[in-house]
């Protein structure tokens, strides 16, 4: 992907916009208990004189579901739907919850992307493309709040940067893994700021390498679905380690739409080129 490409992934308008997810799973979860238990008391054994015309039902239905697609955002579609619903689910297990405490928003004048903490004194993983050019930014945890984070490290040739927090307290971090093991079809999760939502989790499997025209390691590819706005977010395995960082997406001729990662190894071998 050109470098175009690459910087319409990450350009969002608003940090602050929140989707309590889990909230939301449990309150129409409870919404519906409510309504059927309301139903038995009420009527436990009357049944309507004249029943509802289904006809009347089904123009009732198709006439709201106009409506709210007439209000979603122009981002919001049908395979956005999927992936909020499976993000609901996904949250309610606490080693994802766990993960999301140190997922982040990076934000500059410009743009938003997503980055993740590496240890608890505040360094933190994202994208060069997310950072550019700027010398700091600002990260939003999703339970510590807003901190100035300084763009400490940058990797141009692999797309990635390091930036680092002033902070007293320890903050959750996620491990990383030394490469980027796996199988083919293996599960992955990752957690990201995808379109207008923040900290929204998903899942995926691995299909492999494959190698960018305009770049000189191969890369990996992940059937995900993967949106502007999840540049940063974090790859996870089974064993909850990270094993690499979100970059992009690429129409696959035998794949279709892909998301793809630069593996951590990419990292470690930069880190260790810089202090030897």
């Amino acid at each position: 992907m050109d470098k175009n490409e690459q910087k319409n992934d990450m350009i969002d308008q608003d940090l602050y916009e929140e989707f309590e997810e889990e909230e939301l799973y449990e309150l129409v979860d409870q919404a519906r208990k409510d309504a059927l238990l309301k139903s038995k008391l009420e009527n436990p054994d009357q049944k309507p004189k004249r029943p509802f015309p289904k006809w009347t039902f089904w123009l009732i239905a198709i006439v709201l579901f106009i409506n709210v697609i007439a209000i979603l955002p122009q981002t919001f579609s049908i395979p956005a739907i999927d992936f909020l619903i499976t993000s609901t689910k996904l949250s309610v297990d606490e080693e994802i919850k766990s993960y999301k405490a140190a997922v982040v928003v990076v934000e500059t004048e410009e743009s938003k992307g997503t980055g993740f903490a590496i240890s608890a004194d505040g360094y933190i993983i994202t994208n060069h493309h997310v950072v550019d050019e700027e010398t700091s930014v600002t990260v939003a945890f999703p339970e510590e709040g807003l901190f100035k984070a300084e763009v400490v490290e940058n990797y141009p040739d692999v797309d990635l940067a390091i930036l680092k927090t002033e902070t007293k307290e320890e903050l959750p971090y996620l491990e990383l893994a030394q490469t980027a093991q796996f199988k083919e079809n293996e599960h992955i999760s990752f957690i990201g700021n995808p379109l207008a939502f923040n900290g929204i989790a998903n899942e995926g499997t691995i299909i492999g390498y494959t190698q960018l025209s305009d770049w000189d390691r191969p890369v990996l590819m992940i059937k995900a679905p993967v949106y502007r706005g999840n540049s940063g977010s974090p790859i996870i395995n089974e064993e909850g380690l990270v094993i690499g960082v979100i970059f992009a997406t690429l129409d696959h001729e035998e794949h279709g739409k892909v998301g793809l990662f630069i593996p951590i190894d990419y990292l470690q071998q930069q880190e260790k080129n810089t202090t030897s």
